[in-house]
């Protein structure tokens, strides 16, 4: 049995800020994942304004999946996701959440199961409303500011049409990851693209484990 069958995921959480004026900023790498996600899952997944959210339920691979975005706000994103696991019935290790992360450089993601906040308040929100470290994390490195009092500035801001390009990749091979966890679980999924760097040439990408067909077919 594959790994994470056993507590398969069925909750993945994209972390963000509403309005308009967040769209595309750094702070904002888990919304834009959960938008790439949904192109890779069927159609028939349907989307549903409730829990201070909105989010899409479907199955996927045969078992059901929600995939969820906060409109809380980052700071409060717990308010929103721990309500929608008590009335579906989620447990901490069946949900994956993902978010921008300065400590990783642009190019690069890295999935974990469990673990602290590393100072993100979205995941304390989540630690905090949820009562448990024990979900599951997949960090979308955005890059560093240049000083600690940049930090706000820089997580909300735009990607230079330079970053975009490969944060835009990212986001494929993030979605990709997440595919390959729902479907052979966390260990595969980090032993794979942990490793692997969108802003490098294709040439110098460790080989992948498995086929991009077995991961993509529905």
């Amino acid at each position: 049995m594959a790994d994470g069958m056993q507590h398969r995921i069925r909750l993945i959480v994209g972390l963000g800020n509403p309005e308009s004026k967040y769209e595309g900023t750094r702070h904002n790498a888990g919304f834009m994942f959960a938008e790439r996600l949904l192109t890779k899952l069927p159609r028939s997944f349907q989307r549903i304004h409730g829990f201070q959210s909105y989010y899409w339920k479907g199955t996927y691979a045969g078992a059901p999946l929600t995939v969820q975005m906060p409109l809380t706000y980052m700071n409060l994103s717990g308010e929103a996701v721990a309500p929608l696991m008590r009335s579906e019935g989620i447990t901490p290790d069946e949900v994956l959440a993902v978010h921008d992360d300065m400590d990783i450089p642009l190019g690069r993601i890295r999935i974990r199961k469990g673990g602290g906040s590393a100072g993100h308040n979205g995941i304390n929100s989540l630690i905090e409303q949820i009562g448990s470290e024990g979900f599951h994390r997949m960090r979308i490195g955005v890059g560093h500011a240049e000083s600690r009092g940049d930090v706000i500035d820089y997580v909300l801001s735009a990607f230079s049409e330079e970053e975009r390009a490969v944060f835009d990749r990212v986001l494929d091979g993030a979605a990709e990851a997440a595919v390959l966890i729902l479907r052979r679980g966390i260990a595969m999924a980090m032993n794979q693209y942990n490793p692997r760097d969108w802003s490098a040439d294709e040439d110098s990408q460790p080989n992948k484990t498995t086929t991009d067909s077995s991961v993509n077919n529905k």
